[in-house]
């Protein structure tokens, strides 16, 4: 079964911050979701399974034609299911009809299976930010031009992949 993935609300963020706080060494707290989605330049997303609930969640902040992905993350038992693709694909369709024409997110050094994915849809890197995490430098890495057609073509690709793998 397709997993759902919809608009987080308010009600969410108990289970949100709890799975944030099973991901990440410095997780927000859910005050800070809650002043998030009070936002209106925000966007976050929840990916549900039957019989599992919530199993990610993603976020976006919008700034004139850029999008800046805010957060991502998937529970660590439902990793390798392509629900970590289905959320970023979410993100960048919210990006596109917010009229963005860039994305950027910051990442761990260490964590090259999220880089991985971040190519898959077009994210180089572009530089470091030094001691962004705690006790790691984050890799800066852009989408540019997701507006054009050969953009659309990847997306369109990645989606068909997912189509694919669902059937």
């Amino acid at each position: 079964m397709t997993p759902d993935i919809r608009t987080m609300t308010r009600s969410d963020i108990p289970h949100v911050a709890a799975l944030e706080a099973e991901v990440y060494d410095q997780p927000w707290s859910p005050r800070v979701f809650f002043d998030e989605l009070a936002m209106d330049n925000r966007h976050y997303v929840v990916i549900e399974t039957e019989g599992s609930g919530i199993v990610g969640y993603g976020g976006l902040l919008l700034v004139d034609d850029d999008a800046h992905i805010t957060t991502i993350a998937v529970a660590p038992e439902e990793r390798g299911r392509q629900l970590g693709k289905r959320l970023m694909l979410a993100l960048v369709d919210e990006a596109l009809a917010a009229g963005a024409r860039h994305l950027t997110l910051e990442v761990r050094l260490s964590n090259s299976s999220a880089q991985r994915l971040y190519e898959i849809f077009g994210f180089d890197p572009v530089g470091k930010r030094k001691n962004y995490y705690k006790d790691e430098d984050a890799l800066v890495m852009w989408a540019t031009d997701i507006d054009a057609s050969d953009y659309a073509d990847r997306v369109a690709e990645i989606r068909l992949s997912l189509d694919e793998v669902a059937r």
